[in-house]
């Protein structure tokens, strides 16, 4: 047994019928270099054997009655890869905004519970291109659940699934496979209950879980008489935190890795992080005046950091550490809006004081944090006050050679990300072969005229190399006011560790 870290099982305790939390990916083939169509009994041979580069393909949950402790990661003993596979032929005529609308619908649906946190469809029959004459292709699109990954390990899991060469490699036999015994209800209680021992904030966690409804309608009822004169809810009012609904919309930008690149020359002391973080903000600055909405107060971000080792041999699970960032949305000048998103990074030290999200599961287990944020769903802090913050968003750096399946070389990936409750966008950038995509995750029930967030971004590249051709180069080594970024980190760092240490005390009494 391998037990879940607090961080996975809180993406299993967070998810709700409208809120999935599986990261979704399309990967698009050319196949036109084939003598023959990839067949998808061929795909599931392949598949079959390399499942042993993932070990977690063939694992399933096995949950603690009562939610005494954290699930394990267990040897599915009816594992079974047809299960998690589904196939799809969309015809000749069709295009890719026809496999983005079936991507959409399929990545509407959790996982089930039942067996290993994946699926896979292969799409066939569909032309990539826009031309009339389009070139043979086919389509994954993959589910991974975000218990088992994070976006960092999922990359890393699909490159070691796809090939590095244009020759199909031959398929070999599927390595010999022997799941490992089924562990007892015995050992799992006696487990659970050494854990308990070992770390009496599960007893609280148990007691949280079992007088929620009570504590749902206590909360509620304080929360109407005061204020919450917090910091930490400093973000501002935005279209995309609102209530959202089960329905899901796939929009992607690709764009030339080498402009932002020069982008990043043309500015100096900038990374290639702050060039697509600004990108971004750029995106969302044109969006909010396209949708009418202000743009005053600055957009807060939460960024993902990845603390993956690279002497880690295990690719999977959760290993990130998170800070709220301020995105200067308020600025009006796109090149210096990247220096000030550089300047609030550095101020604030993410690379040494991040939020370590895996530390403060550890202090707050994953069934309260379950808890909080189904209260602050529930209860519409968003609305009634402000949310922490607007919006995720992730970069992740990916090959920049070709990858292969069986001879067909991949063309193009979209990503998309779990939504939240009352966050109802989330940015996904995803390199490849010289190549940065935006991928745009949104409910569209939340999110209006999702499709135009395409063409704005595309718009903000130029605005940005425009602006940045401009800036006056004395004006780059000026030095920054500090803004409200370091602030709301170190707000957000105070409320916490003021209540964790307010609760520890009352537990050792």
């Amino acid at each position: 047994m391998r037990q879940l870290s607090e961080l996975d099982a809180s993406f299993l305790y967070l998810e709700s019928a409208n809120a999935p939390m599986h990261i979704g990916s399309i990967y698009l083939f050319d196949a036109s270099e084939r003598e023959t169509p990839l067949a998808f009994s061929t795909f599931v041979s392949y598949l079959r054997s390399r499942l042993h580069v993932v070990p977690v393909f063939r694992q399933r949950l096995k949950e603690i009655p009562l939610r005494m402790g954290r699930p394990y990661w267990i040897d599915d003993p009816d594992f079974s890869i047809e299960r998690h596979l589904a196939y799809v032929s969309l015809g000749e005529n069709s295009r890719e905004a026809s496999l983005m609308t079936l991507a959409s619908k399929i990545l509407e649906e959790p996982l089930k519970r039942d067996r290993p946190l994946w699926h896979i469809t292969f799409v066939d029959g569909f032309q990539l291109g826009g031309d009339k004459e389009g070139k043979p292709g086919f389509a994954l699109i993959v589910k991974l659940h975000h218990a088992a990954i994070d976006a960092f390990s999922g990359a890393e899991i699909m490159g070691k699934l796809l090939e590095y060469t244009p020759e199909p490699q031959p398929i070999s036999a599927p390595r010999p496979w022997q799941p490992r015994p089924k562990p007892s209800e015995e050992r799992v209680m006696l487990q659970a209950g050494a854990n308990i021992l070992r770390t009496p904030w599960r007893v609280t966690s148990i007691a949280a879980g079992a007088a929620g409804a009570t504590a749902r309608g206590l909360i509620q009822k304080q929360l109407r008489r005061i204020p919450l004169p917090f910091p930490l809810f400093s973000a501002p009012h935005s279209p995309f935190n609102r209530q959202i609904t089960a329905n899901r919309q796939i929009v992607s930008a690709k764009l030339d890795l080498s402009r932002l690149k020069a982008i990043k020359a043309t500015l100096g002391d900038v990374t290639l992080n702050d060039v697509v973080l600004g990108l971004c903000a750029e995106t969302l600055h044109r969006y909010l005046g396209d949708q009418g909405a202000s743009t005053n107060e600055s957009l807060i971000a939460m960024t993902p950091l990845s603390v993956r080792s690279s002497t880690l041999n295990r690719t999977t699970g959760n290993q990130m550490s998170a800070m709220l960032l301020d995105l200067a949305t308020n600025e009006q000048n796109p090149a210096k809006r990247i220096r000030r998103i550089h300047w609030n990074a550095v101020a604030s030290e993410p690379y040494r004081e991040a939020i370590a999200a895996d530390r403060l599961t550890e202090l707050l287990p994953s069934t309260m944090l379950a808890l909080s944020a189904r209260l602050y769903s529930e209860l519409q802090i968003t609305q009634r006050y402000q949310p922490v913050f607007n919006l995720p968003i992730t970069n992740v750096p990916g090959p920049q050679v070709p990858l292969y399946l069986q001879g067909a070389r991949l063309v193009q990936q979209y990503n998309a990300a779990p939504l939240f409750d009352s966050m109802g966008l989330v940015i996904v950038a995803v390199s490849y072969q010289g190549s940065l995509t935006l991928n745009f995750t949104i409910c569209p029930d939340v999110v209006t005229k999702g499709d135009s967030l395409r063409n704005h971004a595309c718009a903000s590249l130029d605005a940005i190399e425009q602006a940045a051709s401009m800036l006056d180069p004395e004006e780059m080594h000026t030095p920054l006011e500090e803004t409200r970024s370091q602030s709301l980190a170190d707000s957000a760092m105070n409320l916490l560790e003021g209540s964790l240490k307010k609760l520890t005390s009352r537990l050792r009494r």
